[in-house]
Order: structure tokens, then sequence, then C-alpha cells
């Protein structure tokens, strides 16, 4: 007899806790059926858009948990440092719970989150969507197939994009890390827990450089001003918050993101209303921003493999760049496609896996949240955690590498990972 459809509750309705509640409406792999949101305007949308009656729509999460238990599982897609309190109410609460990454900043707070899930006996699924595309699931069979033999060493790149790091990340909500996280935590504890996974392994050694190279004070041209509309500059700009959100009108998936972080009005006049008054019409170079906008992890494990993660701001907003090295072959890939080159024979064989070449959030992140929003809710009504492709535990394991790197990069060590 098939199993009820799980019900959902969601904390935080923004962007990322909205394509998975997307997710759920347009496949009815589960129901959306109560929110908690501070924003008035943007509860009332996603009540429209979700069915979800008066009585279960709440301005503060701690009145949706303060009910007697609404749903089976809930999503919390709050910001970086809010993570920690519903999460932990939500596990005692019984829900199950899908966790917009990271789980917290520190590593005390993570493992609060982990320790509350596992006491109360609840799932625990940290958005690490990497995992889920089927890229990824690719490169995971022809290593486990042997196709390269044991991997040696992996070369990864995640390019954030120009326009992508500005928005996000010296005008936007991850800019100063006092209020969010560092950059390598709010953004790269993807790659790190990408690399892990297809390593099978922690590393036992890890090393960091990384700094503010471009998007400061000292790096402003001449005459530029503080603010973008009215910039002399800004048609020459690669950074012009006015050609980057103007040029977003009429495009559904741009007006959801990352025009819907602008403006909840997508017209000419709206845009220009946010970027006179607000923080994404800063100039670039006269932002509060502090985070690294270019940062590099290098890697070692207990077998003598290595790996490295270049994060940068400086490059096309694209999919992650992969080679793997292995004693019989190696992979290259770029997030679509696969070329495998077999040593024995001296041949090269390239897979397509997917025609999905956007990466970005308004494309899925090709297909991978899609993915993971599957698995969460198949896991939820089945009951069964095998269908989720890391717990609690593990993603604390490679947010561990991550506070290791970021401690290695301000002290210039080499941190031996226990």
């Amino acid at each position: 007899m098939p199993r009820p459809i799980p019900a959902i509750a969601v904390v935080g309705a923004g962007l990322r806790s909205s394509v998975y509640a997307a997710e759920a409406a347009r496949t009815g792999a589960a129901r959306i059926v109560a929110v908690a949101e501070p924003d008035e305007e943007r509860r009332l949308r996603f009540c429209e858009a979700h069915g979800i009656p008066a009585g279960a729509a709440f301005s503060d999460w701690r009145d949706l948990l303060d009910q007697p238990r609404l749903a089976d599982a809930i999503i919390i897609g709050t910001q970086d440092r809010m993570h920690v309190e519903p999460a932990v109410a939500a596990a005692a609460k019984g829900y199950h719970i899908l966790l917009e990454k990271p789980i917290a900043p520190s590593a005390a707070e993570a493992a609060e989150v982990v320790h509350a899930a596992e006491r109360n006996g609840v799932m625990l699924a940290v958005c690490h969507v990497m995992r889920y595309s089927s890229y990824t699931q690719a490169v995971i069979r022809l290593i486990r197939d042997g196709a390269i033999g044991r991997v040696v060493d992996i070369q990864h790149l995640e390019q954030i994009g120009w326009w992508h790091f500005a928005h996000s990340f010296v005008r936007g909500n991850w800019s100063q890390e006092e209020s969010s996280t560092s950059m390598l935590l709010a953004k790269a504890c993807h790659d790190v827990d990408w690399v892990s996974y297809v390593m099978g392994a922690i590393p036992r050694r890890v090393s960091s450089f990384g700094s503010l190279t471009h998007f400061r004070e000292s790096e402003k041209p001449k005459d530029a001003s503080d603010r973008c509309w009215d910039c002399p500059i800004s048609p020459t700009c690669p950074y012009s918050a006015k050609r980057l959100y103007l040029g977003c009108l009429g495009d559904p998936d741009k007006e959801f993101w990352p025009l819907s972080a602008v403006t909840t009005d997508a017209t000419p006049a709206g845009v220009e209303r946010a970027l006179r008054n607000g923080p994404y019409g800063r100039c670039v170079y006269s932002a509060d921003n502090d985070v690294v906008d270019n940062q590099i992890v290098s890697m070692e494990f207990a077998d003598g493999a290595t790996a490295s993660i270049t994060v940068t701001a400086f490059a096309a907003l694209e999919h992650r760049k992969t080679r793997i090295f292995g004693t019989r072959g190696s992979i290259e890939g770029d997030g679509v496609r696969l070329r495998v080159h077999d040593f024995a024979s001296d041949t090269m064989t390239e897979i397509t896996v997917t025609g999905n070449d956007d990466a970005s959030m308004a494309g899925g992140h090709g297909g991978a949240d899609a993915a993971l929003a599957q698995a969460f809710f198949e896991a939820v009504r089945e009951n069964d955690p095998s269908r989720l492709l890391t717990d609690g535990q593990g993603s604390l394991a490679t947010h561990g590498v991550v506070w290791a790197a970021e401690h290695a990069r301000r002290t210039g060590t080499v941190v031996t990972i226990d």
C-alpha cells in the first residue's frame, strides 16, 4: 500500500526554500502545509503559491514550532547565522529536517544541530546539492567501477562568477563574515564536501591561501561614484549594478534570481528605486564587504592522494570544472560532459551527462536542487535515511575541513585534521 505524501513546513520562505517547495508542488512528492517568514509580502506570496491557510502562516518560527507538530518534515532556509535555534527546536518536535548549508558558522553550533537530530531520532539532510547531480553520480560510478584506478589527485575549480560574487558577496547577504560566515563556508563548503565525497575520505592535512584582492576602496577607479545608478563609468564597469539588474527584466529566470533579492517590483522604475536607495546599488569598491574574493585550498589524504580547490570571483558563472587523476586513467569534467582517458588502451571516451548548461540557482544547479528535494521527500515518505547521500555526521565532517582550511589561511599553517 502506498505511503502517504509527506507534509512539509517551511521556516524562511526565501529563494532556497522556494526552490525546494516549488519542486514539491511540481511533482506532487510532498505537500507544503505551513510557513514561518517575517517578511509579510514574501510570506503572503508563498502562502498563495502553495495554498497555505492563514492559520498555518507565522511571522516567527517560534510560533510555528510552538504548535502541535504540523508536518512530517521541515525545510529551514533562514540566513546562515539563524539555523541553529529553529533546527534544534524542530528536531525536538520530531520534524525531519532539510537544512540549507552551512549547518552553522561554528563547529560547536553545528555539532549542536547534528546531536539534536540524533538525540531525537530524526533525519538531518544538509543541502549539499552537488552530491545529487547526475554529473556527480556519473563521476562516482566511474571511480567505483575502477575506470581510472585509484584516485591520486583532484584539481577542482569553483567559478563563482564576477557578477554573482558582486551580487552576493559584495553587495548582498554574505558580504561580511561577522553577519554571515566566511566565503569558503558560505559558498565552497559544497566543493570541499564534493571532493571528500569523490575521494571517499576526509583529508588528514589542509592548507589554504586567499584574501580580499579587488573589491576594496584602494581598487576604486578614479571617476567612480559611490552608487552605480548615476556613475559616469557604469557603461564600462564589469560590476555595474545598473546594467546587471536592468538586464534581468523580461527574463523569468533572472527575475526569480538574482533580481528578486533586489526588488519585488520587476519594472525599470522598481529597479531604479532599489539601486538608488538599497544595498545592491552600491559601488563594489565602496561597500562594507570583508570576505575573501579568491582562495585556494590544498588537501592531503591518508593514502597520499592530494586535492586542490580554487574558488574565485574572477570568472564566468559556470559549472565547476574538475580533473581527476588516477593510476589507470583520468577524468576531465565541466559539469555537463566527462572525458575519460584509459591509459591501457590510450583511448578517450566522452560522456554527455546532462544538457543543462545553467549552473546558477535560477537553473537549479544543473538539476541538482530537484534531485536533492526528491531524495529528501522520498526519505521522509519511506522513513528511509538511505535515500540521502549524506547524514548529519557526514556534513559535520566536511564542514570541519572548511574550518580547518580557514584556520590554516589565517595562521599561515598546515592544519592536521583529527
